[in-house]
């Protein structure tokens, strides 16, 4: 089968693409025909190095995929020969990738593909709509009225918080560092949208939810956590989920006086079960229309050295 793969931890050109052997299926496990990838930051930093896991040589790379069911081993008896389906959480923790004509999945980490949905918006709300599904909704506790602010709503993983959270009844402040991005933030369903460059965003907030929001989801490597604390409503719940090295500040006194908490979380650290109750919510989502993949382009698997160094 082609694939892209790597020989060791390398930078993105030294992804290889060429032949290796058509994986076949174990007891528990699926055979899915890929039909689209996607590539996000946690791809990039697993093919560099960056995070340490244990790879099997030769490595395909990628963790998100959407295609259709081969074969299923042994023991698989959630899927059969021709159903659609997706995931993530490929290619960490020892699991080979996705970037490749055939994968082989742990059925428990396989979800089914609704008919409507294409296989390219599949593959690119996995990981980014698992991560905002358990950010908000697992950590977070969203309730129906309540206000987000999301910094850096038009990214992958922003703009999924934008959508999930309206389709849950909140209201959303989303904020991007240009105009062109912050009209992106809009077109996703934000109430209210800010460039962070140009704007005051403390004040705009301030009259926006004078009582404060009741979640703030950072997107960003170093959180200012003096200038979002202030925002944040009493019992307010700030998420975390990037910055590995970052040791910002932290203004203890405000945060805790008001009865806020902090949640920092990675989403593959989340069970298949605790996965598949996102990933439900999503396929009902899409198939509403309530949400929408966030596809900057579309490439063939030979380029997908170009693609991870486009991601990064």
């Amino acid at each position: 089968m082609k694939a892209a793969f790597i020989s060791a931890p390398c930078p993105a050109e030294g992804i290889q693409f060429g032949e290796l052997p058509q994986p076949q299926p174990r007891a528990g496990e699926v055979l899915v025909r890929v039909r689209a990838v996607a590539v996000n930051p946690i791809d990039t930093y697993v093919r560099a190095g960056l995070v340490k896991m244990n790879l099997p040589l030769p490595f395909v790379i990628g963790c998100d995929l959407a295609g259709q069911v081969e074969s299923v081993g042994a023991d698989c008896r959630r899927f059969q020969p021709g159903d659609r389906v997706w995931c993530s959480n490929q290619g960490l923790f020892g699991r080979q990738g996705t970037f490749a004509e055939f994968a082989c999945v742990e059925e428990r980490w396989l979800n089914p593909l609704p008919a409507t949905v294409r296989d390219e918006d599949a593959a690119a709300i996995a990981l980014v709509g698992i991560t905002a599904h358990l950010g908000l909704f697992a950590k977070a506790r969203l309730q129906a009225g309540e206000t987000v602010f999301v910094n850096g709503g038009a990214g992958g993983v922003g703009s999924m918080v934008v959508q999930l959270a309206k389709a849950a009844g909140a209201r959303v402040i989303a904020t991007a560092g240009s105009d062109e991005r912050v009209a992106k933030a809009q077109s996703f369903g934000a109430d209210l949208t800010l460039n962070h460059r140009t704007q005051d965003v403390a004040a705009a907030v301030k009259d926006f939810a004078p009582g404060g929001v009741n979640v703030f989801w950072e997107t960003q490597r170093e959180p200012d956590f003096d200038g979002a604390v202030p925002l944040l409503a009493p019992r307010g719940r700030f998420i975390l989920m990037a910055g590995r090295e970052a040791r910002p500040v932290f203004p203890v006194g405000p945060f805790y006086v008001k009865d806020c908490s902090l949640h920092g979380f990675a989403m593959f650290n989340a069970t298949p079960e605790e996965q598949r109750v996102c990933a439900d919510d999503l396929n009902r989502w899409l198939m509403e229309g309530k949400v929408r993949a966030n596809i900057d382009r579309i490439l063939p698997l030979t380029e997908a050295a170009a693609a991870n160094r486009l991601q990064e």
